[in-house]
Protein backbone atom coordinates (compact mmCIF):
# COMPACT_ATOMS: atom_id res chain seq x y z
CA UNK A 1 0.00 0.00 0.00
CA UNK A 2 1.33 3.42 -0.94
CA UNK A 3 2.41 5.56 2.03
CA UNK A 4 0.27 8.53 3.03
CA UNK A 5 1.61 12.00 2.20
CA UNK A 6 -1.49 14.12 2.79
CA UNK A 7 -4.67 13.92 4.85
CA UNK A 8 -7.92 15.79 4.27
CA UNK A 9 -10.54 16.30 6.95
CA UNK A 10 -14.24 17.01 7.15
CA UNK A 11 -15.21 19.63 9.76
CA UNK A 12 -18.61 18.93 11.29
CA UNK A 13 -18.59 15.88 13.57
CA UNK A 14 -15.00 15.21 12.51
CA UNK A 15 -12.83 18.09 13.73
CA UNK A 16 -15.57 19.76 15.75
CA UNK A 17 -19.25 19.78 16.64
CA UNK A 18 -21.31 22.90 15.97
CA UNK A 19 -24.29 22.17 18.24
CA UNK A 20 -26.88 22.88 15.52
CA UNK A 21 -25.48 26.34 14.90
CA UNK A 22 -27.38 26.96 11.65
CA UNK A 23 -30.65 25.77 13.16
CA UNK A 24 -30.26 28.24 16.03
CA UNK A 25 -29.22 31.01 13.62
CA UNK A 26 -32.49 30.52 11.71
CA UNK A 27 -34.48 30.52 14.93
CA UNK A 28 -32.82 33.82 15.82
CA UNK A 29 -33.62 35.10 12.34
CA UNK A 30 -37.26 34.24 13.05
CA UNK A 31 -37.30 36.98 15.69
CA UNK A 32 -36.18 39.44 13.00
CA UNK A 33 -38.86 38.10 10.63
CA UNK A 34 -41.63 38.44 13.22
CA UNK A 35 -40.52 41.97 14.06
CA UNK A 36 -40.95 42.82 10.37
CA UNK A 37 -44.53 41.49 10.32
CA UNK A 38 -43.98 37.82 9.46
CA UNK A 39 -45.94 34.90 10.85
CA UNK A 40 -45.04 31.68 12.67
CA UNK A 41 -45.59 28.19 11.31
CA UNK A 42 -47.05 26.94 14.59
CA UNK A 43 -45.29 25.59 17.67
CA UNK A 44 -41.56 25.64 18.35
CA UNK A 45 -41.50 21.97 17.36
CA UNK A 46 -43.09 22.87 14.03
CA UNK A 47 -40.48 25.56 13.46
CA UNK A 48 -37.56 23.25 14.29
CA UNK A 49 -38.84 20.45 12.07
CA UNK A 50 -39.29 22.89 9.18
CA UNK A 51 -35.81 24.36 9.68
CA UNK A 52 -34.15 20.94 9.87
CA UNK A 53 -35.88 19.85 6.66
CA UNK A 54 -34.84 23.07 4.92
CA UNK A 55 -31.19 22.74 6.01
CA UNK A 56 -31.14 19.09 4.91
CA UNK A 57 -32.21 20.17 1.42
CA UNK A 58 -29.51 22.85 1.38
CA UNK A 59 -26.80 20.41 2.53
CA UNK A 60 -27.86 17.96 -0.18
CA UNK A 61 -27.12 20.63 -2.77
CA UNK A 62 -30.69 21.51 -3.71
CA UNK A 63 -29.96 25.21 -3.24
CA UNK A 64 -27.46 27.60 -1.65
CA UNK A 65 -27.63 28.87 1.92
CA UNK A 66 -28.78 32.27 0.64
CA UNK A 67 -31.63 30.59 -1.24
CA UNK A 68 -32.48 28.58 1.89
CA UNK A 69 -32.83 31.79 3.87
CA UNK A 70 -35.10 33.25 1.19
CA UNK A 71 -37.29 30.13 1.29
CA UNK A 72 -37.43 30.43 5.09
CA UNK A 73 -38.53 34.06 4.93
CA UNK A 74 -41.11 33.35 2.22
CA UNK A 75 -42.58 30.48 4.26
CA UNK A 76 -43.05 32.97 7.10
CA UNK A 77 -45.03 35.40 4.96
CA UNK A 78 -42.52 38.06 3.88
CA UNK A 79 -40.71 39.07 0.71
CA UNK A 80 -37.11 37.91 1.16
CA UNK A 81 -34.94 40.97 0.60
CA UNK A 82 -31.16 40.93 1.05
CA UNK A 83 -31.32 42.14 4.65
CA UNK A 84 -32.57 38.74 5.82
CA UNK A 85 -29.68 36.91 4.19
CA UNK A 86 -27.14 39.34 5.59
CA UNK A 87 -28.65 39.08 9.07
CA UNK A 88 -28.57 35.29 9.02
CA UNK A 89 -25.00 35.13 7.71
CA UNK A 90 -23.71 37.64 10.25
CA UNK A 91 -25.46 35.88 13.13
CA UNK A 92 -24.19 32.44 12.10
CA UNK A 93 -20.57 33.55 11.81
CA UNK A 94 -20.73 35.44 15.11
CA UNK A 95 -22.04 32.29 16.82
CA UNK A 96 -19.03 30.13 15.90
CA UNK A 97 -16.98 30.87 19.00
CA UNK A 98 -19.96 30.16 21.25
CA UNK A 99 -21.26 27.03 19.51
CA UNK A 100 -18.33 25.21 17.85
CA UNK A 101 -16.38 22.84 20.09
CA UNK A 102 -13.25 21.00 18.86
CA UNK A 103 -13.22 17.24 19.32
CA UNK A 104 -10.79 16.09 22.03
CA UNK A 105 -7.20 15.89 20.83
CA UNK A 106 -7.71 17.60 17.48
CA UNK A 107 -5.12 20.33 18.00
CA UNK A 108 -2.41 17.94 19.17
CA UNK A 109 -3.19 15.60 16.28
CA UNK A 110 -2.81 18.38 13.70
CA UNK A 111 0.47 19.57 15.23
CA UNK A 112 1.82 16.00 15.23
CA UNK A 113 0.90 15.40 11.59
CA UNK A 114 2.71 18.56 10.56
CA UNK A 115 5.82 17.52 12.48
CA UNK A 116 5.69 14.21 10.64
CA UNK A 117 5.64 16.00 7.29
CA UNK A 118 2.02 15.18 6.42
CA UNK A 119 0.18 17.84 4.41
CA UNK A 120 -3.29 18.63 5.78
CA UNK A 121 -6.35 20.39 4.38
CA UNK A 122 -10.08 20.60 5.02
CA UNK A 123 -12.76 19.68 2.47
CA UNK A 124 -16.27 20.62 3.58
CA UNK A 125 -19.70 20.97 2.09
CA UNK A 126 -21.11 24.30 3.20
CA UNK A 127 -20.53 28.02 2.81
CA UNK A 128 -17.93 30.58 3.75
CA UNK A 129 -16.97 32.38 5.85
CA UNK A 130 -18.82 30.00 8.20
CA UNK A 131 -16.84 26.83 7.46
CA UNK A 132 -13.49 28.65 7.52
CA UNK A 133 -14.36 30.12 10.91
CA UNK A 134 -15.37 26.67 12.18
CA UNK A 135 -12.03 25.26 11.05
CA UNK A 136 -10.15 28.01 12.89
CA UNK A 137 -12.23 27.41 16.01
CA UNK A 138 -11.30 23.72 15.80
CA UNK A 139 -7.61 24.65 15.78
CA UNK A 140 -7.04 24.18 12.05
CA UNK A 141 -5.06 26.89 10.28
CA UNK A 142 -4.37 25.23 6.94
CA UNK A 143 -6.20 25.41 3.60
CA UNK A 144 -9.99 25.07 3.72
CA UNK A 145 -11.88 23.98 0.58
CA UNK A 146 -15.60 24.70 0.79
CA UNK A 147 -18.19 23.51 -1.72
CA UNK A 148 -19.77 26.94 -2.18
CA UNK A 149 -16.42 28.28 -3.44
CA UNK A 150 -14.86 25.35 -5.33
CA UNK A 151 -18.03 24.48 -7.25
CA UNK A 152 -17.88 20.80 -6.27
CA UNK A 153 -19.61 18.92 -3.46
CA UNK A 154 -18.80 15.71 -1.66
CA UNK A 155 -19.32 12.91 -2.62
CA UNK A 156 -18.50 14.10 -6.16
CA UNK A 157 -15.08 12.93 -7.31
CA UNK A 158 -14.21 16.44 -8.43
CA UNK A 159 -14.25 17.68 -4.83
CA UNK A 160 -11.73 15.05 -3.78
CA UNK A 161 -9.60 15.67 -6.86
CA UNK A 162 -9.32 19.31 -5.81
CA UNK A 163 -8.44 18.22 -2.28
CA UNK A 164 -5.62 15.95 -3.51
CA UNK A 165 -4.30 18.76 -5.70
CA UNK A 166 -4.32 21.15 -2.75
CA UNK A 167 -2.50 18.59 -0.62
CA UNK A 168 0.07 18.24 -3.40
CA UNK A 169 -0.33 14.46 -3.54
CA UNK A 170 -1.76 11.96 -6.02
CA UNK A 171 -5.05 10.50 -4.77
CA UNK A 172 -3.50 7.14 -3.87
CA UNK A 173 -1.17 8.90 -1.42
CA UNK A 174 -3.96 10.86 0.27
CA UNK A 175 -6.33 9.92 3.08
CA UNK A 176 -9.65 11.50 3.92
CA UNK A 177 -11.10 11.51 7.44
CA UNK A 178 -14.84 12.02 7.85
CA UNK A 179 -17.88 10.86 9.78
CA UNK A 180 -20.39 10.32 6.96
CA UNK A 181 -20.20 6.84 5.37
CA UNK A 182 -21.70 7.92 2.06
CA UNK A 183 -20.53 11.49 1.59
CA UNK A 184 -17.08 11.15 3.15
CA UNK A 185 -16.03 7.49 3.02
CA UNK A 186 -17.65 6.28 -0.20
CA UNK A 187 -16.97 9.59 -1.93
CA UNK A 188 -13.27 9.54 -1.05
CA UNK A 189 -12.83 5.91 -2.02
CA UNK A 190 -14.60 6.36 -5.34
CA UNK A 191 -12.13 9.18 -6.10
CA UNK A 192 -9.14 6.96 -5.33
CA UNK A 193 -8.31 8.21 -1.82
CA UNK A 194 -8.10 6.01 1.25
CA UNK A 195 -10.98 6.71 3.60
CA UNK A 196 -10.78 6.86 7.38
CA UNK A 197 -14.17 6.68 9.09
CA UNK A 198 -14.19 8.53 12.42
CA UNK A 199 -16.94 6.93 14.47
CA UNK A 200 -16.77 8.48 17.92
CA UNK A 201 -20.59 8.38 17.99
CA UNK A 202 -20.53 4.56 17.77
CA UNK A 203 -22.85 4.26 14.80
CA UNK A 204 -23.42 1.19 12.65
CA UNK A 205 -21.68 1.28 9.27
CA UNK A 206 -24.07 0.71 6.31
CA UNK A 207 -23.67 -2.88 5.15
CA UNK A 208 -24.34 -1.96 1.53
CA UNK A 209 -21.23 0.24 1.33
CA UNK A 210 -17.65 -0.87 0.89
CA UNK A 211 -15.89 -0.60 4.26
CA UNK A 212 -13.36 2.18 4.92
CA UNK A 213 -9.65 1.47 4.99
CA UNK A 214 -9.64 2.20 8.72
CA UNK A 215 -12.18 3.03 11.41
CA UNK A 216 -11.13 5.20 14.34
CA UNK A 217 -12.88 6.73 17.33
CA UNK A 218 -10.08 9.03 18.57
CA UNK A 219 -7.32 11.06 16.98
CA UNK A 220 -4.70 9.08 18.88
CA UNK A 221 -5.78 6.10 16.77
CA UNK A 222 -5.22 8.15 13.62
CA UNK A 223 -1.70 9.07 14.75
CA UNK A 224 -0.94 5.39 15.34
CA UNK A 225 -1.68 4.76 11.66
CA UNK A 226 0.68 7.49 10.41
CA UNK A 227 4.34 6.54 10.86
CA UNK A 228 6.66 9.00 12.52
CA UNK A 229 9.66 10.00 10.39
CA UNK A 230 12.90 8.09 10.92
CA UNK A 231 15.93 10.33 11.21
CA UNK A 232 19.41 9.09 10.39
CA UNK A 233 21.91 9.29 13.26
Amino acid sequence: MTAVRGIGFDIDHTLAIDNRLERVALLRLLEFVLARGGRTLGTLTDEIESIDALLARQRNGEFSIDQAVRVFVTEHGLEPDRSFVETFRANAVEMVEEFVVPLPGVKRMLETLRRRGIAVAVLSNGWNPLQARKAIQAGFDGPVLVSSEIGERKPEAGAFDLLAARLGTPPDEAWYVGDDPRVDVAGAQDAGLSAIWINWERKEYPQELAPPRYTISTFDELLELVPAPVYAL
